[in-house]
């Protein structure tokens, strides 16, 4: 039934969404841009909720009943670093329709080429720092760029002065925050961090000097393709930002899935039963994985049933692939303290390595054939070394989070804003840490 509200809405909307393509493709040519029509990317500006939801409906977006928007305070000081996401008043039921978007409101990196042209100066620099699996996201880039260039003329301007301002992220954080955060996290944020400097190319003919110039207007823009695009998935291998839908949280537990039809509209709907006062959630990545979670979009996700027990090897070869090593594999169990069966195999792996190459390759005869009996007396019998391997490294780790958690005190939160949050996911880590020990050591 709500499918069918839905879709008489689309075709009354279809008159009022046809701005889009009236303005659209005037949006990139202005040489100069009014201070005071253009939203206000500080820190510290109001988001525009209210505005935003209005618009949304007069350009045809459907919520069904009881989905509406709540605020959080991202670091509780009750300030303007609010966190806006969408949750239902009402039960919902499973498989159903929550939220239809249509497809002119959409921004996405395939409409943005079509629109701009393929901009090769640009793509080639960009490929030469090795960051061409990034153009889909430049292109977005661009188009937020352009759109916020065009002030209120632009049909996006209710939602560009919606979104955030304020980012916790790597690409965010301050020089000193990079020293507080344990060996992956550091690695993942300085990526991030890269990633960032390497997109910030303003061989953009149409733009204006104000716009090549600004240099935190490229940084906002590329926080927001960033932390609310996601991947078409339809085939058409494009990236998508969906207004509205991109209120939508993540959860390790989800309650929504989102869809595209013939059209390209956009259908999100629910997977299981929704209770009243539930939030809506989403998947943004590998629920395992909270130090990418927190690189990327600047959360920690404290439900996280697991995290990568930060075992770095120098070198990584098929053998330990085979084995299991991948950082979504290589698991400590936040509530019960397992440890996953990949840590094992590879701590055994390293063990002989060092020791005895012939049981080495007995060891991996065992896993490739499937023979689990012969695995588990390799186990069995060299399970002293991989404990100690094992307790060696958990203990070492927590030193580390010690001396991070030690180089932080003092310093001035408002000078580092972010740093409550990290030092928040270092303990989240040294706990899930200390919960491994008491399981298998204590």
């Amino acid at each position: 039934m709500i499918y069918l509200v839905f879709a008489t809405v689309y075709i009354a909307s279809l008159c009022r969404v046809s701005a889009f393509h009236i303005q659209q493709h005037s949006s990139h040519t202005s040489t100069s841009t009014s201070i005071f029509s253009v939203v206000d990317i500080e820190e510290n500006a109001p988001r525009d909720i209210q505005t935003m939801d209005e618009w949304a409906s007069m350009c045809g977006v459907q919520k069904a009943e009881g989905v509406q928007y709540m605020s959080e305070d991202v670091d509780g000081t009750g300030g303007f670093r609010i966190d806006m996401s969408l949750m239902t008043t009402e039960d919902i039921p499973a498989e159903s329709p929550v939220l239809f978007v249509p497809n002119e409101m959409i921004l996405s990196s395939n409409k943005a080429v079509e629109e701009f042209g393929r901009l090769e100066d640009a793509e080639k620099l960009i490929i030469s720092l090795n960051a061409g699996q990034e153009l889909r996201q430049y292109y977005l880039m661009l188009k937020i760029l352009a759109e916020w260039e065009g002030g209120e003329d632009s049909p996006w301007y209710p939602w560009l002065n919606s979104l955030p301002r304020y980012f916790q992220n790597a690409a965010s954080m301050t020089p000193f925050c990079y020293k507080c955060l344990p060996s992956l996290m550091a690695t993942l944020a300085m990526e991030e961090r890269a990633n960032l400097n390497h997109l910030q190319v303003k061989r953009v003919p149409f733009f204006s000097d104000n716009i090549k110039g600004y240099s935190d207007l490229w940084i906002w823009a590329y926080q927001i393709v960033y932390t609310r695009s996601f991947d078409a998935n339809d085939g058409s291998g494009d990236l998508r930002i969906v207004p509205v839908a991109d209120y939508i949280n993540h959860g390790t537990e989800t309650e929504t899935s989102m869809g595209y039809d013939e059209e390209g509209n956009c259908y999100v709907q629910t997977t299981r039963d929704v209770p009243a006062g539930s939030p809506l959630r989403m998947s943004y990545g590998d629920p395992t994985n909270p130090s990418f979670l927190l690189a990327r979009y600047g959360f920690l996700d404290e439900s996280s049933p697991a995290t990568f027990c930060k075992i770095i090897l120098p070198h990584v070869n098929n053998e330990l692939r085979d084995l299991g090593y991948a950082h979504d594999r290589m698991l400590f169990y936040k509530d019960t303290g397992d440890v996953s069966n990949e840590v094992w195999d590879v701590l055994l792996y390293q063990v002989l390595s060092s020791s005895n190459i012939a049981r080495k390759r007995e060891l991996m005869k065992a896993h490739m054939d499937g023979d689990y009996e012969t695995k588990q007396i390799l186990h069995e019998q060299y399970y002293p070394e991989t404990s100690a391997k094992l307790l060696e490294h958990i203990d070492t780790f927590i030193n580390q989070l010690d001396e991070l958690s030690t180089k932080s005190m003092g310093r001035d939160v408002h000078e580092h804003p972010r740093l409550p949050l990290i030092l928040k996911h270092n303990e989240f880590v040294r706990n899930t840490f200390f919960t491994v020990r008491a399981r298998y050591f204590e």
